[in-house]
């Protein structure tokens, strides 16, 4: 059976509606993490510039932010840009920048017709003028969208998100405004990036790595890890409704013992 949400997007007796058929709409994800690996050598096998990868998981961006909506995923966080990444040659960078800014600019109407709301989490204020701008002005445009929330990790790292939250914290103590022994898990989760977001219920790296790459070292504690070999720019809705059908299968107890 076709869900309601995908009629005229999913022929039926396709793999597609398939998969999405032995999907539990009762036990979607919350939060869905996204690693998007495999641009580069997306585009090396095509013999094209490094670029054109990057312009393909475009494409797969749309696609899987959509298909969130759809399948009722409330929060879709997308590791767009690393702290490391600054090291890739300029003419790389200067691309990823402009492709960005065209990507906010032209899929803005798209986020405001699905009610998405956009936010960045990153060292957003080491950005480019042009690019931050663009950025803030799409998340302040979509602040009221009550849709899914699309989280971009842009200029991010793990590690100095954590550096961020315990310099915040430090000043709090200087300050006099909280005892360093007082310090418990919810004073660092408030002062994290991903503050007031629930943590990751599923992590996707795609191109068939197996690392986190700095990517919300503290919020991903207990979630479950969907490794996929496909590469980003051909990651696909039938993929992700595969990662999900994963994720379903998977008994979740925090810590706890298996119920009898």
């Amino acid at each position: 059976m076709i869900w309601k949400s995908f009629e005229n997007i999913i022929e039926p007796h396709t793999p597609e509606a398939e998969r999405l058929a032995r999907i539990d709409p009762e036990r979607i994800p919350r939060h869905v993490a996204v690693i998007m690996d495999g641009n580069g050598r997306w585009a090396a096998a095509r013999d094209l510039p490094r670029i054109e990868g990057h312009r393909a998981g475009a494409e797969s961006v749309k696609e899987i932010t959509e298909t969130s909506v759809r399948l009722g995923v409330r929060y879709l966080t997308l590791y767009a840009f690393s702290v490391e990444n600054w090291k890739r040659p300029q003419t790389e960078v200067n691309d990823l920048m402009r492709l960005l800014r065209r990507y906010v600019q032209e899929d803005l109407p798209t986020l405001m017709k699905h009610k998405i709301r956009l936010q960045a989490l990153g060292r957003l204020n080491e950005l480019d003028y042009k690019t931050r701008v663009l950025v803030e002005k799409a998340i302040h445009s979509s602040r009221d969208n009550t849709g899914l929330q699309l989280n971009i990790a842009l200029n991010y790292s793990g590690r100095a998100e954590l550096v961020d939250a315990m310099r915040a914290l430090g000043r709090q103590c200087a300050g006099g405004e909280l005892n360093p022994q007082m310090i418990d898990e919810a004073d660092i989760d408030r002062h994290l990036y991903t503050a007031g977001i629930p943590e990751p219920d599923l992590l996707i790296r795609t191109s068939g790595e197996y690392r986190l790459s700095n990517f919300l070292l503290w919020q991903m504690a207990y979630t479950e890890f969907y490794f996929s070999p496909v590469l980003w720019p051909d990651f696909r809705k039938i993929h992700y409704f595969e990662a999900v059908i994963d994720f379903q299968q998977r008994e979740r107890r925090f810590g706890g013992v298996k119920k009898a």
